[in-house]
C-alpha cells in the first residue's frame, strides 16, 4: 500500500515529462512530406478517373471539339487547383514552421499527426465540392465540411508553433521567436488559413449566394495575395530603413559642420 502511494506521484512525473521528450525532427518531416505527396498524388488520381470525356462523346456531342468537352467539366477542374493550392501553401507554411524548429518534441509529433489526418481529408473536400457544385442547400453543406478539414488542418499547425513558443529558447531559431525577424511573418502565415476557412464558414451561413466557384477562386487568390503582402511590407521596410538612413546622414553632416566651426561662428 505504501509503494502504491509512492509509485503514483512518480508516474504522473513521468507521463507529464513524456509530452517534452525529444523527437526525431528529420523522421517528423520525411513523414509529413509523404502524407503530402500521397494526398496531391490522390487528387490527381481522382480528376483523371472520372473529369475525363470520352472520345464518343467528343464526337457526337461535341463536334470533335476537345476544348468544348472539357469546358463541361469546369467546374471540377477549378476545384481541383482550388484543393491543390491549399495542400500546396500547407505544405509550404510546414515547411517554413520545421525550418525553425530546432528540436521537435513528442507533443509537437502528436499535434503534426493530427494535422495530417486532417490533410488526408482534402481530397474528400475535393470530391464534396466538385460533386455538389450547384445552387442548392448541399453545396453549402459540401463548402462547410471542407472549411472545416482545412481548418483543424491549419490549427493543428499554429498550435505545433504555439508549442515551441513555450520553450522557444530550446526549440525555435531566434529569427522565429517572439521579437525575432520572421515571427510577425511565421504567425501570419499559420494564421491565414485557419482565418480564413472560419470566414468561409461563416459567409455560407450568412451569404446564400455563397458557391463553391467562389470558394475555389478564394483558395487559389489567397496565396498570391499573401505573396503580394509580404513584398509590400518587404518594399514599405526598405523604403523606411532608406529614408531613417538619410536623415541619420543628413544629422551627421550637420554635426560634423558645427564642429568644424569656430566657437565665434557657433555663437552666431
Amino acid at each position: 500500500g505504501q509503494r502504491g502511494e509512492e509509485e503514483e506521484p512518480h508516474s504522473l512525473e513521468t507521463f507529464t515529462f513524456y509530452l517534452s521528450e525529444p523527437l526525431s525532427k528529420e523522421r517528423v518531416e520525411a513523414f509529413s512530406d509523404g502524407v503530402y505527396a500521397i494526398v496531391a498524388t490522390l487528387l490527381i488520381l481522382d480528376i483523371c478517373e472520372d473529369n475525363v470525356p470520352d472520345p464518343r462523346e467528343v464526337e457526337e456531342k461535341f463536334h470533335g471539339s476537345l476544348l468544348e468537352a472539357l469546358s463541361e467539366y469546369g467546374p471540377n477542374y477549378l476545384a481541383y487547383f482550388g484543393s491543390f493550392v491549399t495542400i500546396g501553401l500547407l505544405w509550404f507554411v510546414h515547411h517554413s514552421l520545421f525550418l525553425y524548429v530546432t528540436k521537435a518534441t513528442r507533443l509537437m509529433g502528436l499535434l503534426n499527426i493530427l494535422s495530417l489526418a486532417f490533410i488526408g481529408g482534402l481530397p474528400l473536400a475535393y470530391q464534396l465540392t466538385s460533386e455538389f457544385a450547384e445552387k442548392s442547400h448541399n453545396e453549402i453543406e459540401a463548402i462547410q465540411v471542407s472549411c472545416v478539414i482545412t481548418f483543424f488542418a491549419s490549427i493543428f499547425q499554429f498550435a505545433i508553433w504555439t508549442t515551441a513558443l513555450l520553450n522557444e529558447e530550446e526549440t525555435l531559431h531566434a529569427f522565429a521567436r517572439y521579437g525575432g525577424k520572421e515571427h510577425a511573418f511565421m504567425f501570419a502565415k499559420l494564421a491565414l488559413y485557419p482565418c480564413v476557412s472560419l470566414g468561409a464558414f461563416f459567409l455560407t451561413c450568412l451569404l446564400s449566394e455563397f458557391s463553391t466557384a467562389i470558394f475555389h477562386l478564394m483558395q487559389i487568390v489567397i496565396p498570391f495575395a499573401f505573396l503580394a503582402l509580404r513584398i509590400f511590407v518587404r518594399i514599405s521596410l526598405t523604403v523606411i530603413k532608406s529614408v531613417m538612413s538619410l536623415s541619420r546622414r543628413k544629422v551627421v553632416l550637420l554635426e560634423e559642420e558645427e564642429a568644424c566651426l569656430s566657437p565665434n561662428e557657433t555663437l552666431s
